[in-house]
């Protein structure tokens, strides 16, 4: 062993430090080469005292992941017991079918079918509310429709313009009623079906900056007809001749006021 070794050696303890101290001075370089080829008990526990102390430290390092990892799965398998029953109010899917039991099973399906109960209830009244708004307001055939084609004419007809004044500011509406919104007021309208077909007669007020009147219709849709056809359609205005905007033969009503026990029948 070579004396720089044994030296280095003697210097990593406190203990050894002193010894090699006493023998540097008391003894040759012969001396120390034979002394340092038999070290103290002390060095050597110097020298492993390190190692011991860091695989001691690494044994309790590993002590609190294992005890943390067998915890961990305990508090889960705890969880996973005091999972609390599937009911149809508080199910939301996220415990597995294969999880649940039989009540729980039961539960979950009477939850599926009141919503797919509720699905086909909400598709039904989508499809009735669309069906309704198609056949009274967006159809050609509808009351709507029918009114807004007579209101346009109205309208174009200079005769009527001429007696209830500028097309732009005339007014049409249905009956009086306590709604000031005149165009909320229901349009008396009767509809009915016979062996000509279906009739539609209707009738509402138009007003002008000049004068006020009637108007009156009466539309008929034959059996294989797709569209109503009018019988009749004219506006009386107080004081003046009835206009008419469409007169079948033999239809529409005459203008010809009779008495009959001293009163006058239109």
């Amino acid at each position: 062993m070579r004396p720089p070794q044994v030296c280095s050696l003697a210097s990593q303890a406190s203990t050894v430090a002193a010894w090699s101290t006493v023998t540097v001075n008391t003894a040759s370089r012969t001396s120390c080469r034979l002394t340092a080829s038999f070290p103290p008990r002390a060095a050597w526990t110097a020298l492993r005292t390190p190692a011991l102390g860091r695989s001691y430290a690494t044994q309790h390092q590993r002590q609190p992941q294992s005890s943390s990892s067998s915890s961990s799965a305990s508090s889960s398998s705890s969880s996973a017991s005091r999972r609390r029953s599937v009911t149809p109010f508080n199910d939301d899917g996220h415990v597995p079918w294969s999880e649940l039991s039989g009540g729980e099973k039961t539960a979950r399906a009477a939850q599926q079918t009141f919503n797919l109960g509720m699905v086909v209830v909400g598709v039904v009244l989508t499809g009735g509310v669309c069906y309704f708004l198609f056949t009274e307001v967006f159809s050609p055939n509808s009351k709507v429709s029918s009114f807004n084609r007579a209101v346009d004419r109205i309208k174009a007809d200079h005769r009527i313009t001429d007696l209830l004044g500028d097309s732009r500011k005339i007014i049409a509406h249905g009956e009086e009623t306590a709604n000031k919104w005149r165009r909320a007021r229901p349009i008396a309208s009767t509809e009915r079906t016979d062996s000509q077909g279906e009739h539609l007669v209707m009738q509402f007020h138009v007003e002008g900056p000049r004068a006020e009147g009637m108007a009156y219709l009466h539309l008929l849709r034959r059996p294989g007809q797709s569209e109503f056809v009018y019988q009749y359609f004219y506006v009386d205005v107080p004081g003046h001749d009835r206009i008419y905007l469409e007169k079948s033969v033999g239809s529409a009503p005459s203008d010809k006021k009779g008495t009959l026990f001293g009163i006058k029948w239109a």
